[in-house]
Formats: C-alpha cells, structure tokens, sequence
C-alpha cells in the first residue's frame, strides 16, 4: 500500500488554512501538511533555508497554492519553480479564488498541473481539497527520481 505523502499548503487566509487541514485530518490523506503564508515563506520550505533549515529533506508530493498573497504571489513563486531543475518536478494545483482568465493562462504557462477555483461553500470546498489530495498523494505516479518525497 501506498504510504501517506507530506503536503505543502501556501496559503495566507487563515480560514482557508484552517478549512484544508480539516478537509484532510478528516480523511487521513496526509501524514503532514506543512503551512507556507507566502511564496517567500513556500521558498524557504522548499530549499530547507531559514527556518526551515533544519526540516527533513524530499520534497512535499504537492504544492497546493493560492495565487494572491503577500510578498510574493503564487504566480512569482510558481515562475521561480518552473525555472529550477529540482523543484520544477513538483506537483502544483494553484488553488485560488481568482477566476480572472489572465491568471489561469498564467498559471498554466507557468507549469501549473492544475488549476481550482475554490468553492465559496464549505462542503464543496471539503470536497475539493480531498478529492484533489486523494489524486495528487495517494493515485498520482511522479517519473522515477522526480520527486523524492517523505
């Protein structure tokens, strides 16, 4: 069977975080969701610099990412992974609230693997963030030697 993945969440609304880290304790989809609230933040996670320094190496087996945040968009940081060898194999579903056509087609051009509008509803926005985890942790199959996850 396959083993539970790590999950990195770059999101700055707090209810957001809160509604996701929900939506996968109460399915177990995910032995650890790390929290970035910017794309400086995700950064630093994903290049184990600053506080992160310290944490396990391999990557999250999915960037979940909103787009509008402080310091550092989704857009920005997904254009700074797109263009490195390493974390360019990683996973990442922008998910955001925009539904401006200009941020999808960025997203996408990017290297964006998908692309979510994130429901207003509460069950609807449960159900997306499981369904969305289910795939990407447990279904999805990187390339050998793409991803070295935990």
């Amino acid at each position: 069977m396959n083993r539970l993945k790590r999950i990195l969440l770059v999101e700055d609304s707090e209810l957001d975080i809160e509604m996701t880290l929900r939506a996968l304790a109460g399915h177990r989809l995910a032995n650890e969701v790390a929290v970035a609230r910017d794309g400086v933040e995700a950064l630093d996670y994903l290049l184990r610099r600053g506080a992160h320094a310290g944490r396990a190496e391999g990557h999250p087996v999915v960037i979940l990412l909103d787009n509008k945040m402080p310091r550092m968009s989704g857009l920005e940081l997904l254009a700074i992974l797109s263009a490195d060898d390493e974390l360019r194999h990683i996973p990442v579903v922008m998910l955001t609230s925009s539904r401006e056509e200009g941020d999808l087609v960025k997203s996408y051009a990017l290297g964006a693997n998908a692309y979510v509008v994130k429901p207003v509803e509460f069950q609807a926005f449960v159900a997306a963030v499981q369904e969305l985890c289910l795939f990407w942790g447990l279904l999805n199959t990187p390339p050998p030697g793409s991803v070295r996850s935990l």
